[in-house]
């Protein structure tokens, strides 16, 4: 029963990770179609938060009423957590105008050693020898899989320092998020914190937004960028996660990379060599080393 729950929660998980490693081709297929990134994270986010809602009233409806409402604090607590969901997805979509999504996906990956560093400090205590080891595997995998050492590729500045933007502030959503309301409904959870991303996002569209907002996103990209983005994964992962635990559930999750990389050759026709497949296994390889518990896998 536990191993079939364990599965279950794999399989949840790695959907979740599935889904949202499809998000990002999506959005450069957007652009090739004159859409600007206010368009694409307003239409995403209001399309989102209006899914999430129909999910929570078909759970009230459900459980009778019976599910446990979040309180005002929960709410404020959740909303100001994500807005760094919000950074998050405007960061990452200036990121991918400027370079390409492979190369966007591998600098949003540098969660791995900033979630490290961030833990350093909130902890005061230095990191373990794994968690410095797989560090520096993240660190090589990066250089070999953005193609730093061939220099075949020009990269725009402006796309990695959006995309190591993104990064930071996808470190932040996932501390905050496997710690704020944890007594509340996923849905919920994921409904005040699209909320609190919404601010940002509409701030970032009044303020950037020049030419007539194009309506037609909803209908061409919204929908497809709301599920991928804003509906599916959090609803899988916050299931998949409990069941899998964090170790087990963040390796799973790594599939997201690959899944990236694939999309973005097969529908954006973006190159990939082999020494940048060589970085991505290797930041693969890190986040494996990073979560797996050596002392029990040894006794």
């Amino acid at each position: 029963m536990i191993k079939n729950n364990v599965l279950k929660g794999v399989f949840l998980v790695g959907l979740g990770a599935t889904t949202y490693g499809m998000l990002a081709t999506f959005v450069k297929m957007a652009y090739t179609e004159n859409y600007t990134t206010a368009e694409v994270t307003s239409s995403q986010f209001i399309l989102g938060i209006i899914g999430i809602l129909l999910i929570n009233l078909f759970q009230k409806i459900k459980n009778k009423n019976t599910t446990k409402k979040a309180s005002s604090r929960n709410i404020f607590q959740l909303m100001l957590a994500g807005t760094s969901l919000g950074m998050t997805s405007v960061f990452y979509y200036l990121a991918v105008k400027y370079i390409p999504v492979s190369i966007g996906i591998v600098l949003l990956m540098q969660t791995v050693w900033m979630g490290v560093l961030l833990e350093m400090i909130l902890e005061k205590k230095l990191p373990s020898k794994q968690k410095v080891l797989s560090v520096g595997i993240v660190l090589i995998g990066t250089v070999l899989a953005t193609n730093l050492i061939n220099n075949e590729v020009q990269l725009d500045w402006h796309g990695i320092m959006w995309g190591m933007l993104a990064a930071a502030s996808f470190t932040t959503t996932m501390f905050t998020a496997n710690s704020v309301a944890t007594d509340i409904s996923s849905a919920q959870r994921s409904l005040y914190m699209l909320l609190g991303g919404a601010i940002i996002v509409f701030g970032f569209s009044i303020a950037t937004q020049v030419t007539p907002f194009n309506y037609s996103i909803f209908a061409k990209w919204g929908i497809v960028l709301a599920l991928f983005g804003t509906i599916i994964p959090p609803m899988l992962m916050n299931a998949g996660f409990p069941l899998t635990g964090i170790g087990l559930g963040s390796i799973v999750s790594a599939l997201e990379l690959p899944v990236s990389v694939m999309m973005a050759y097969v529908l954006l026709n973006e190159e990939v060599n082999s020494t940048q497949w060589l970085g991505i296994i290797l930041i693969i390889a890190a986040i494996v080393i990073m979560n797996i518990n050596w002392k029990k896998s040894k006794g």
